[in-house]
C-alpha cells in the first residue's frame, strides 16, 4: 500500500460529521447499549425495571440515559400506557430488529475468543 493510498483510507475517519464510526457503530457500542438490544431482542415488550434487573450493574439513571439515546437512534421504541401506576415498555424497531443478527455474530466471536483475550491480559 502506497502512502497515498494510506492517507486516503485514514481521512474517512478524520470527518466528524460523516465518520459513520463516530456517528452510528459508536451510538450503539457503547459500554451498555448492545446488552440493551439484546435484552430487548429475546424479550417482547420489556418494562424498564425488567431491563434493570437483566442488568444489574447499570444504575437507573445510566439505563435511563442510554434507553433515550437508543430511542432518539430509532433502535427502540417506547410505549407509556395511561394507567396508574404509569406502565412503559420498550422494544426494537424494525431497524434495531436489523441490527440483532449483526450483533448476534460480534457475539458469538466474542464468546469464541473470550478465552484467548482473557489470558493475555
Amino acid at each position: 500500500m502506497s502512502k497515498l493510498e494510506l492517507k486516503e483510507n485514514l481521512q474517512k475517519y478524520t470527518g466528524i460529521a460523516s465518520c459513520p464510526i463516530r456517528n452510528i457503530v459508536a451510538r450503539f457500542s457503547g459500554k451498555w447499549s448492545m446488552l440493551i438490544l439484546c435484552v430487548l431482542a429475546e424479550n417482547e415488550a420489556t418494562r424498564f425495571n425488567e431491563i434493570n434487573k437483566a442488568i444489574p450493574d447499570i444504575s437507573p439513571k445510566v439505563l435511563s440515559e442510554t434507553l433515550k439515546s437508543l430511542e432518539s437512534d430509532h433502535l427502540i421504541t417506547r410505549k407509556l400506557y395511561a394507567e396508574i401506576p404509569p406502565r412503559v415498555e420498550y422494544s426494537l424497531t424494525p431497524l434495531g430488529k436489523s441490527l440483532i443478527p449483526i450483533l448476534g455474530t460480534l457475539i458469538q466471536w466474542a464468546l469464541d475468543n473470550y478465552p484467548a483475550i482473557t489470558q493475555h491480559r
